[in-house]
């Protein structure tokens, strides 16, 4: 069946593409494939059998359905020798089934037509299956190139005009009406609505998006009329960078299809030398040449057929092509089939935490009343730090929303650098800070042992309490570590720049076999070099992170991994998969797939070697017929690429 895949590979969707391939895909393809059937089971069955025909006038007829059906694999036969690639498997099919019609002229030869026809005809129902199967899988990743809008409508002085999504520049306005796809990358100025990510994340359920929100270009529009700030060009966006990665997927080929290629382009002359040493040789040997030559000339030509690489050239490539579609529709862009190869090979994941493991957002965690109860005590300090813009103390203001509209007086706001805030609040002098503020201002405050950062409260030197503010889990982080366990992974490692208690605390609740904190960039690029000269032989480590101080040892593991719907653009250049969603749980999903994927391949290796060395024995010392090398060669490369379209479907996560 058709491979030499390279010269067949399209723009957008790179896959192992063959021209004629539509052909029968087509009306005229199918009708063609049953009327050659229908001819051949007349011929074969009334006419061959009743008229008693001179070989000759048999001939002309069995030529009809074989044009019929085979005159693609001529002409892709005749281009090959006209380019220099004569050995192809064209060539062989054609060679094969040429000499099986003609071999009934011999003298003492049977006549092998009927089966030179039919193995042309299951040829090319294999190739109408094989279109098939790379079809759903292409479909698979194309719907990836949909993400792309066509217009953009642009808020000017003048009104609403449309125009290329390109050709808009970051700061402008942008309307998208109900049922649009989103353009560009921005942020919502009004209107608010639910939004489809299914495309970008694989997740099912819309999400709200409202004034102040981030949109994502390549989102639809579900319901309102949104209005949005541009944040970055067209070039820049969130669908630019999926279409350059889904283009990018198809030019790196896999451990297992680059030998596979190589394999293809020895293996091919070699058969056909063997073809033609088991056809003339033993017939020169024994002395008989005439005698035995149709014998020998017809085992040669099952020999011929039987040795057809397609299942390997075919299947492989597809099962690598269909497990990255299969991972693209969970929300996982893999960026070429050899990072399936390296990924399918983890056997340590290492995570950074910071919004990798965590929300990367600080809330508050937990709140330890002294001597005022806890509404107080939060309700104190979000006054105190009412106009601070530090992260911490938009925790304690998001703890207690309702501070923002009650008429407690504030003055006198006074910030202590390193320490925290001190004002008053209705008559009352608040300080909230670290340990070093309490002891300013005379407060016996105690310790805390949850991890977290700390904030102390005083109401008039005297100790109220303290609130932890801390960065979350994710809720699917402690699954994600099991899952990646259950999967094969043999060893789960955090890396964090965070203080020492807080990364043994997330490393306890989610289980991690090992974590290493207060780590600069260049810290964490010699631990992965440390872990990659523990890993046993053929064994690959994966690193996940999300931020732009993670890129260089993304760039330096074996297969970066990043969370990409909130990371960086920086960490996505450097990793070799892009997690859309921002759910550790997807790098489980990814492993699975990987493993899932490299292992049909295997399969699809397996299964082919061994039907062809087994049929190509049996060819040789007599024993198998041309309906078996039609099995050994159609029917294995069905089966194969069947089994290789498994690869598309991936169980969701655990």
């Amino acid at each position: 069946m058709a491979h030499n895949h390279q010269h067949h590979t399209d723009e957008c969707c790179p896959a192992p593409h063959h021209a004629h391939h539509h052909e029968h895909g087509s009306l005229w393809g199918k009708v063609a494939l049953i009327v050659a059937a229908a001819l051949l089971l007349a011929v074969a069955v009334v006419i061959e059998h009743t008229a008693h025909l001179p070989m000759w006038q048999l001939l002309l007829i069995y030529l009809v359905p074989y044009l019929l059906v085979g005159h693609e694999t001529l002409h892709e036969a005749a281009e090959g020798l006209a380019q220099g690639d004569a050995f192809n498997e064209h060539f062989l099919m054609t060679i094969a089934t040429a000499g099986a019609l003609c071999i009934g002229f011999m003298p003492g030869a049977d006549c092998e037509m009927a089966e030179a026809v039919a193995v042309m005809l299951f040829f090319q129902v294999g190739e109408l299956l094989e279109g098939y199967a790379e079809g759903r899988s292409r479909d698979s990743i194309a719907h990836l190139m949909d993400l792309r809008p066509d217009v953009a409508h642009v808020v000017g002085e003048d009104g609403v005009a449309d125009v290329a999504p390109e050709q808009v520049a970051a700061g402008q306005t942008i309307v998208v009406r109900p049922g649009e796809r989103v353009p560009l990358d921005g942020v919502v100025v009004d209107g608010d609505t639910t939004l489809d990510t299914v495309a970008l994340t694989g997740e099912s359920a819309p999400r709200v998006a409202s004034v102040g929100d981030d949109v994502l270009s390549g989102c639809v529009n579900l319901t309102g009329v949104l209005t949005l700030r541009v944040a970055k060009p067209y070039a820049q966006s969130t669908v630019a960078r999926i279409i350059g990665l889904v283009e990018e997927s198809g030019e790196r080929k896999s451990h297992t299809e680059t030998f596979i290629t190589r394999f293809a382009r020895v293996y091919t002359p070699i058969v056909v030398a063997a073809a033609v040493a088991v056809a003339l040789l033993p017939p020169l040997l024994s002395g008989h040449f005439m005698a035995l030559l149709p014998t020998w000339l017809h085992r040669a030509l099952i020999f011929l057929v039987v040795s057809c690489p397609c299942a390997l050239v075919i299947s492989v490539p597809l099962t690598f092509f269909s497990g990255i579609g299969g991972a693209s529709r969970r929300g996982i862009l893999v960026k070429g089939a050899n990072f399936m190869d390296v990924l399918a090979r983890v056997g340590i994941v290492v995570f950074d935490k910071t919004g990798t493991l965590t929300e990367g957002q600080f809330a508050v965690t937990t709140v330890h009343p002294d001597s005022c109860d806890d509404t107080r005590l939060l309700h104190l300090a979000a006054h105190v730090e009412h106009h601070s813009t530090h992260p911490i103390a938009a925790a304690l203001r998001q703890a207690f929303p309702a501070a923002e509209a009650d008429d407690c007086e504030v003055s006198q706001i006074q910030e202590v650098a390193g320490e925290g805030v001190t004002a008053v609040v209705d008559g009352q002098r608040v300080s909230v800070g670290n340990d070093r503020l309490m002891e300013r201002v005379g407060a016996q405050w105690h310790p805390c042992h949850h991890a977290g950062t700390i904030i102390h409260v005083a109401i008039d030197g005297t100790y109220a309490g303290h609130i932890v503010v801390g960065d979350r889990v994710k809720p699917d982080s402690a699954r994600a570590i099991a899952a990646l366990k259950r999967a094969g992974v043999q060893r789960a490692v955090m890396l964090t720049g965070d203080r020492q208690t807080v990364g043994q605390a997330v490393a306890a609740q989610l289980e991690i076999d090992e974590f290493h904190a207060d780590l600069l960039p260049a810290d964490k690029v010699a631990h992965v070099e440390r872990l990659q000269a523990e890993l046993p032989q053929g064994r690959t480590l994966a690193m996940v992170g999300d931020g732009i101080n993670d890129a260089p040892v993304l760039a330096r593991a074996d297969v970066g991994i990043a969370m990409g719907g909130l990371g960086s653009d920086a960490a996505i250049e450097a990793a070799d998969v892009v997690v859309m969603d921002d759910h550790p749980l997807r790098v489980a999903t990814a492993v699975r797939a990987a493993r899932r994927t490299t292992a049909i391949a295997h399969q699809n290796v397996v299964l082919a070697i061994a039907v062809k060395v087994l049929v190509l024995l049996l060819a040789t010392v007599g024993l198998a017929t041309m309906w078996m090398a039609v099995f050994a060669d159609v029917g294995v490369t069905v089966m194969a690429v069947l089994n290789a379209t498994r690869a598309l479907y991936i169980s969701k996560d655990e």
